[in-house]
């Protein structure tokens, strides 16, 4: 006998479901979490371009290269020296007496008359010293020869006497004689040794200069 009433369905029960809600919360925490990177990311950039300024700041304190103004305009000629401004490099062997100087009589200085054979060098003054002359002096002995070139020109010098050494003629005995220093003598005779050899001449200069 079937039942009068029909039976009922079996009806899934609904149930409910939390999946939004785990969902939504999810999002939030994702948000968050990207929120926060974004920050920590913003923050480092900021940290960086600081860094990077003071990079910039320190490197601008250094020179810069400036480059050099180039010029259209020719670069000035060197002017030639003139013939009084040569040097004595280039004129070795020439000396020129600028000045006029009265002519001077040898008998007015006395003593006794050698020749000097210029050598590369040597000057009327240098000359002069030597022999323990003026420069004027010996410039007036030689009025003639206003240019002396090295082992051309000979020059009159006016000395107190020539020595010739004899045994024990050492050089201080022999400027004992004459009055006249040891140095002076060598001097003269162009020595740099305290030594005469036997039979050599020796010029002896004036004792004061003339």
């Amino acid at each position: 006998m079937e039942d009068e009433l029909p039976k009922k369905r079996n009806i899934r029960p609904t149930e409910k479901s939390n999946l939004p809600v785990v969902t939504l919360f999810v999002l939030v925490l994702l948000v968050l979490a990207m929120l926060y990177v974004g920050y920590e990311y913003i923050s480092d950039g900021s940290s960086n371009s600081e860094e990077l300024t003071s990079v910039v700041v320190v490197d601008s304190t250094g020179e810069e290269d400036v480059p050099e103004a180039i010029s259209d305009e020719p670069a000035p000629e060197e002017e030639e020296p003139s013939a009084s401004e040569k040097t004595s490099e280039e004129r070795p062997t020439e000396v020129v007496r600028e000045t006029t100087i009265p002519s001077v009589s040898a008998s007015s200085i006395g003593g006794q008359e050698i020749t000097h054979s210029v050598q590369a060098g040597e000057t009327f003054s240098s000359i002069a010293a030597r022999y323990n002359l003026k420069t004027e002096t010996l410039m007036g002995l030689n009025s003639s020869t206003p240019v002396i070139k090295a082992g051309i020109t000979k020059l009159k010098v006016q000395v107190k006497a020539v020595h010739t050494v004899g045994p024990g003629d050492v050089l201080r005995v022999v400027s004992g004689k004459y009055g006249v220093t040891k140095e002076a003598i060598m001097k003269a005779n162009g020595k740099s040794r305290d030594f005469a050899e036997r039979g050599e001449k020796l010029i002896i200069p004036f004792p004061d200069r003339k």
